[in-house]
């Protein structure tokens, strides 16, 4: 099973500080699974547009069946906003994932305070 932990400063503050996907969704041999597959694409592909859109690098750790990135915070307010924007994107998307193979798929949310 994949499972995506996306964490956000407080119930209060919902900003995203960090994520991390691991696992692996065991839908079919490795190659022809196309929900590691989407799930690769979604996030890798949020990673390389906040990079890409907002301007901000994200320190991102990877290997197979792991990825894990904080987000920081810049004083280019607009920057951030980009970023939050395109990872709540990126939430929708899992979900929208996880909505159809939830058996493979599995997001959770905490707080950080």
């Amino acid at each position: 099973m994949i499972t995506v932990t996306i964490e956000r400063q407080s119930a209060v503050d919902l900003r995203i500080v960090s994520f991390a996907i691991e696992g692996h969704a065991k839908f079919a041999k490795p190659g022809k699974d196309i929900v590691c597959a989407g799930v690769s694409a979604v996030s890798v592909g949020t990673v390389n547009a906040i990079e890409e859109l907002a301007g901000l690098v994200l320190p991102a750790s990877m290997k197979s069946g792991w990825l894990r990135s904080d987000i920081p915070t810049t004083a280019d307010a607009v920057s951030n906003e980009k970023a939050q924007l395109l990872l709540e994107g990126m939430i929708v998307q899992l979900n929208s994932i996880a909505a159809s193979y939830g058996k493979f798929v599995q997001l959770r949310q905490q707080f950080r305070e």
